[in-house]
């Protein structure tokens, strides 16, 4: 993409100027009523202004955008007296009118424009700062300005609006270059932390073994380097590390610390694959960028997340998944990919849709709902007309079609290319974007309605590499997801202590998948059978009370940039004990979870993101389940259903309470205990001592299920230690076989469990 900017000349773009400014999109600019005489007129006064200049932008040669230059103090902004102190010397005022586009989005396109308008704002030397004044209602484009590294300084009366004063100095939009994260200050940061979390659930896992050195002091012996540091071990076997105090010397000399030169260092001991070994390394380099990033650019405090909305309480999370050491891989995304989409960036997008063949796909639907009122109620009566026309300039009958929504990088990288015969044999139509703004969440797959919050959540093939798998989706394993979310939500909704609990599902209750292409006639699987598919999954947003706020349970795990816990800050804002706190969020999470494989033998995989908190009065009070086609199992030989046979679960008989031990206790639980303690809340030992009184409460409420509870043995004294990192580093490709997870698990001794009796406090070396 090739962007110039020119002096504007009035007489040979007035016609263009006058269909940009008068486009439904352009609100805000205020000209909607303008004829093409009142343009002419207020860019010809425009150029005769000394202190006001206007710019015509051009993409590769095609007229594209308008840019407005001025000086502030000679602007209307300087008879505003109380802002004397906002303004300086050196100040460059701009405005920026992006022209409607013809032919389909340029993912990136906007964000391209904006730079090319600040590197011109910059240009000048004596430019100190860029300021701007857009219409305070212009979400969209306050979020622009802010990504390009503008601070809002106070909203503030203009003529026709009330504006956000911003301003950006050379230095935060240097900050904002696509690559300028990945400083040295910032890698150092990310280095330290993700070195001290290698080590942290490497030793977990006991592939490696830290020796004590007295006190806090611990040391770890490699082959080339010795680590020495301070942590605390809690139970579970679980080791938080003091970053701050982690040295690593390499023959004797203080070396910096370096995530990949550890990998490489410890790889054999870690069991990694030497010829999976660069694509582990790749992932931890992806996993550092994206640190960097967060660490550049996530300035919330927990204390602010406290009382904020779902999305951004989502999009603030500062690490993945608690477990795994390279937990953002998202190889595939290139620089600007990750800028744009990555969760943590809280970008919104517009889903691309496709036309797909009827006669080579599949739509499932769930119980109540239909074809028609799904793409009614997803995509509006416009936007179906839109599509329709779309396809009848092609020829195409629309009935002979569905809608199947994509992600733009999908189109771009592999649908437009791996199946460009599909494309030019019209089995896949592009038909353009949504009208509705999405946000990537946690999952990245995963986006939620911010245009419409109480419509569905999307979730798309993405064919990325990312923590141990590639983020497909397969049009034959989904061919049955309403049907199982239907049959979960029957049986959640039909019993009275779930139903007391307030817990409840988010079904995911239709699923489309192309099958036309050339991959799904070969006889062995592969992920190209995997690329065109998607589903709908319900919003809670209708399901919320007053009063009542939604926030991913993984945030429970977030610390922000100075350390602080948003867990810890909602117990000080509830203003109950934390032992209270926390037993009320337990009967949400822990009680319902057991309930559910005593009563049911319904196991969940019940980790942060695949839960939906809803808190009152900052406290946890009920829980819905998400993820519930790919990621639940029905163990032993309960009748089933013939179209939801698939979840049923051969499992070992020492493995039926894994559930909870591992998924609950050991995935999440021992996390949340460590930071309360850590943060002066709550001891741990108080924490699982809930945690026990939470399973035991159960058991005297429901005496009908004491054979199940003695079959499941929550409160055992051991159970096996089931290790998620052993099985990324065994193989980072695919790390587990979907459609027979317990097969896949991997093991290391047994675990001693935190509810079987009294529990210690934390070991101090």
């Amino acid at each position: 993409m090739r962007i110039t900017i020119e002096p504007l000349d009035v007489e040979t773009h007035v016609g263009a100027l006058h269909r940009w400014v008068t486009h439904p999109r352009s609100v805000y600019w205020g000209m909607l009523a303008a004829t093409a005489a009142d343009v002419a007129a207020e860019y010809h006064r425009i150029a005769e202004h000394p202190h006001h200049d206007a710019w015509l932008g051009r993409v590769d040669g095609a007229p594209a955008f308008l840019v407005e230059t001025y000086d502030p103090a000679r602007s209307d902004l300087a008879g505003l007296t109380h802002l004397i102190d906002d303004l300086a010397d050196g100040d460059l005022g701009m405005h920026v009118l992006i022209g409607p586009t013809s032919g389909e989005p340029v993912a990136g396109y906007t964000t391209a424009v904006f730079r090319a308008v600040m590197e011109h704002c910059f240009s000048d030397a004596a430019v100190r700062r860029v300021v701007v004044e857009p219409d305070a209602r212009n979400e969209a484009i306050r979020r622009k300005n802010t990504d390009a590294g503008f601070t809002e300084l106070r909203e503030i009366p203009l003529a026709g609006k009330t504006a956000m004063l911003s301003v950006c100095t050379r230095a935060a939009f240097a900050a904002t270059s696509p690559a300028g994260h990945l400083s040295p200050e910032n890698l150092e940061r990310a280095e330290r932390a993700l070195v001290a979390k290698a080590i942290a659930e490497f030793a977990h896992e006991r592939l490696l073994a830290p020796v004590t050195t007295g006190g806090a002091g611990f040391a770890l012996h490699g082959p080339v380097s010795t680590y020495s540091f301070c942590a605390r071990r809690f139970a579970l076997d679980h080791w938080v590390v003091d970053a701050g105090s982690l040295i690593r010397r390499a023959d004797g000399v203080e070396a910096p610390l370096d995530a990949q030169a550890f990998i490489v260092e410890f790889a054999p001991v870690l069991g990694i694959p030497p010829q999976l070994l660069p694509t582990y390394l790749e992932e931890i380099a992806a996993t550092l960028a994206s640190s960097c990033w967060k660490i550049a650019h996530q300035r919330l405090t927990a204390a602010e997340l406290v009382d904020a909305d779902q999305q951004t309480v989502e999009g603030a999370m500062s690490e993945g998944h608690p477990a795994f050491v390279a937990n953002n891989g998202r190889i595939g995304f290139d620089i600007e990919d990750h800028a744009r989409w990555a969760p943590e960036t809280s970008n919104d997008l517009r889903l691309l849709w496709l036309a797909v063949r009827r006669d080579q796909s599949h739509l499932s639907l769930g119980r109540g709902v239909s074809e028609e009122a799904l793409y009614a109620a997803e995509l509006g009566g416009a936007t179906l007309a839109r599509f329709a026309s779309r396809l009848a300039v092609l020829g195409l009958e629309a009935d002979d079609y569905r809608y199947l929504p994509v992600h733009p990088w999908q189109w771009r990288h592999k649908l437009a290319i791996t199946f460009a015969p599909d494309v030019a044999r019209r089995h896949l139509v592009l038909l353009g974007e949504g009208e509705d703004e999405h946000r990537p969440q946690q999952s990245i797959r995963t986006y939620f309605n911010t245009s419409r919050p109480e419509r569905h959540y999307v979730k798309t093939a993405l064919s990325i590499q990312n923590m141990g798998f590639m983020r497909g989706l397969s049009p034959a394993y989904m061919r049955a997801t309403p049907a199982i979310n239907d049959w979960v939500a029957d049986l959640v909704e039909g019993d009275v202590e779930l139903k007391e609990r307030g817990f409840g599902v988010l079904r995911e209750l239709a699923a489309i998948g192309w099958t036309g292409d050339v991959f799904h006639g070969l006889s062995d699987p592969s992920a190209y059978r995997k690329m065109v598919a998607a589903l709908w999954r319900e919003s809670p947003v209708p399901r919320l009370a007053p009063g009542e706020r939604a926030a991913t349970m993984a945030a429970l795990l977030h610390r922000d940039h100075a350390g602080a816990s948003y867990a810890a800050e909602l117990v000080r804002a509830s203003g109950i004990p934390a032992r209270a706190w926390v037993r009320t969020y337990l009967d949400a999470y822990l009680r319902p979870v057991v309930h559910c494989l005593l009563a049911h033998d319904l196991a969940f995989m019940p980790h942060g993101e695949n839960l939906i908190m809803v808190l009152r009065d900052h406290v946890p009070v009920r829980m819905f389940m998400k993820d519930i086609g790919e990621e639940i199992a029905v163990i032993g030989d309960r009748p089933l259903p013939p179209e939801v046979a698939r979840v049923r679960a051969d499992v070992p008989f020492e493995d039926l309470s894994l559930p909870v031990h591992t998924d609950v206790f050991d995935g999440f639980l021992r996390y949340l205990a460590a930071i309360l303690d850590d943060e002066g809340v709550l001891p741990e030992a108080a924490f699982w001592a809930e945690a026990r009184a939470c399973i035991a409460d159960h058991a005297a409420d429901h005496p009908e299920l004491a054979e199940a509870a003695a079959r499941y043995d929550f409160l055992r004294a051991e159970f096996r230690h089931s290790c998620l990192n052993r099985l990324q580093l065994r193989n980072t490709l695919q790390m587990v076989d979907i459609t027979d997870q317990s097969e896949s698990l991997m093991f290391a001794g047994t675990l001693v469990n935190p509810v079987a009796g009294p529990v210690a406090g934390p070991v101090e070396g």
